[in-house]
């Protein structure tokens, strides 16, 4: 296998929680998953990549871990993990997990030990500190430093019993490992290591570049109308960040059986950190995540809704393509669990979803790195259907509602941009089929099934070939049978025009132009070669082929193509 297969894969998150429930009991688990990998297999992709299934208190559903070594009951066992992962293997999908070490549960042996006093061997593998000088311990304002949390709130919780504050980046019950302690650093390696002779192939690593902290803890910059201070300046990719992750290669992954697909969720991330970060010769990982693009339709916070300008993220994805062209490679994505719909966010989920559904995963897809399907994308599932408050589940979601209503934030106001941004948009349970709860459970689901569930399902799309899933299915194939799909340049056209998204593809003697029309409007394309590129081969498209716009550059509401030429049989441009 070549040590570099990831470049041609195509990986397909499973959420545990909201993909298959098999016992009935409203969760997803890992016996619904494996009764459902013939779907998997038969969508194309190479890996899956399975969020969190370790045994937790479920505050952060499942980012929040009290044991590295196990699986938690609401998901399955040990046993039913091997099966899955042997089941994978015999359908020649590789299984990566999700590795969350930049905080553990505050219910982890670790932490509970470290709480006990403040002379504990264990004490200093978490980031304790006393209240800031001169202030009463406890009451607000004593915190060590200004952060807030990335969950509402400040950034550390007082423990009564020894009368110090601990770290928590997120919730209060995830308190941030101190990974200056080489003692940390060996654990987390020791369970890498038992984790990959269980047969895993590799790990995407949960916001790891916040792994090394300027240790001074320094205060934030408080923005007008912020209660709490940035920290942000001194947790994204610290003064060690690549310190560490070359540590980790060098004690977990070079000592594998088989090249791993390591990938890093890094917000924040720059594209020069990135060069540096997915280098290979630097050893640290195969590829990051970052969300400069999931940025483009938001304002100064995550909850400030912009309207989308497609010039924006074509500015954004064009640079990272530019910026990893020579060194290291691109993740790409539209959804995961973090995120709300694409085709709600970006495409029409209402007159054009199968189309700009389609034509997302079009544009995605046939751009240069690694794409990322998130349970349901293949399905052009929606967002969520959320009346009030009591419907919503993240808590993330469930604190910003809380502070912002307490600041005098209009209620409304904050619901209409929960029901837009919020993470459980992408939570929402998988859509099998037009029965009761989408067919995801015989229960009652964790958190409501979408009521478009008896339009949008996997059962319907299987025996229709104009559906989403059969043209995921299609992109998919084309990154395995065609080299230039995953290995060849890219070249942006058309960088300013306001709804048609345009580039190529070339290596050696195949080019590719792929265009997507991002509006309800007709649209006109004007790229060089117009006669060459009409008369090259049309690999796919979202619309029927005897429509009139497919003999023409006039690219009808929503639509995509994918045109193959060849040198030799034409104006090369």
């Amino acid at each position: 296998m070549s040590h570099n297969w990831w470049k041609s894969a195509v990986v397909y998150q499973v959420y545990p929680r909201s993909f298959a429930d098999s016992d009935g009991d409203g969760t997803g688990d890992l016996r619904g998953i494996i009764d459902r990998l013939d779907y998997v297999a038969a969508l194309g992709v190479d890996v899956v990549w399975l969020s969190p299934v370790y045994p937790s208190p479920m505050d952060d559903n499942g980012y929040d871990i009290s044991d590295y070594r196990d699986i938690d009951p609401v998901f399955g066992s040990l046993a039913d993990f091997d099966e899955l992962v042997a089941k994978l293997h015999e359908r020649e999908i590789k299984l990566v997990m999700d590795l969350v070490v930049n905080h553990t549960s505050d219910e982890h042996p670790w932490f509970e030990e470290s709480r006990v006093s403040k002379d504990n061997p264990k004490r200093d593998w978490y980031w304790w500190r006393p209240a800031r000088p001169g202030t009463v311990p406890g009451e607000p304002g004593s915190e060590p430093n200004n952060w807030g949390s990335f969950f509402s709130g400040p950034a550390w919780e007082y423990d009564e019993r020894t009368g110090e504050y601990f770290l928590h980046l997120f919730s209060r019950k995830q308190p941030d490992l101190n990974w200056e302690n080489p003692q940390v650093r060996e654990h987390v390696y020791e369970m890498m290591h038992w984790w990959l002779d269980r047969g895993v192939d590799g790990f995407r690593m949960d916001v790891i570049n916040f792994i090394s902290k300027v240790t001074s803890l320094p205060d934030g910059v408080v923005s007008p109308g912020e209660q709490h201070g940035d920290g942000t300046p001194y947790v994204f990719s610290g003064p060690r960040i690549h310190e560490f992750l070359h540590e980790m290669h060098q004690r977990v992954f070079e000592h594998s059986d088989g090249p791993l697909l390591v990938v890093g969720e890094m917000p924040g991330v720059t594209v020069e950190d990135a060069v540096r970060f997915t280098d290979p010769d630097r050893e640290e990982v195969n590829m990051v995540f970052q969300f400069e693009h999931m940025g483009v339709d938001r304002g100064h916070d995550k909850w400030d809704i912009q309207p989308f300008a497609l010039p924006l993220l074509k500015q954004s994805l064009g640079r990272w393509q530019r910026g990893l062209a020579e060194r290291g490679w691109n993740s790409l994505y539209w959804n995961n669990h973090d995120q709300p719909r694409v085709v709600s966010r970006f495409g029409d989920d209402g007159q054009f979803r199968v189309r700009s559904a389609k034509m997302l995963g079009t544009v995605l897809h046939m751009h240069r790195g690694t794409p990322y399907v998130y349970q349901g994308e293949e399905l052009g599932m929606t967002n969520g259907d959320f009346d009030s408050i009591d419907d919503f589940r993240d808590i993330e979601a469930l604190n910003e509602y809380a502070e912002s209503v307490a600041l005098g934030r209009d209620p409304d106001d904050m619901l209409a941009a929960l029901r837009f941004m919020s993470r459980d948009n992408g939570r929402t349970p998988m859509q099998w089929d037009d029965t009761a709860h989408a067919g995801f459970t015989k229960g009652q689901p964790w958190i409501d099934v979408n009521p478009n569930y008896k339009e949008i399902n996997a059962e319907a799309q299987a025996v229709d070939e104009d559906s989403v899933l059969f043209h995921y299915q299609r992109l998919i194939q084309l990154r395995h049978e065609l080299p230039v799909v995953a290995h060849g340049d890219f070249t942006m056209l058309l960088e300013e025009h306001p709804y048609v998204y345009a580039f190529t593809r070339r290596l050696e003697d195949e080019e590719l132009l792929v265009l997507g029309n991002f509006s309800a409007e007709q649209q006109q394309v004007e790229v060089a070669d117009v006669e060459s590129w009409l008369a090259a081969e049309l690999l796919l498209t979202n619309v029927a082929q005897e429509e009139p716009s497919t003999a023409s550059m006039h690219l009808a509401p929503w639509e995509s193509r994918i045109y193959l030429r060849r040198r030799g049989a034409g104006p090369t441009g």
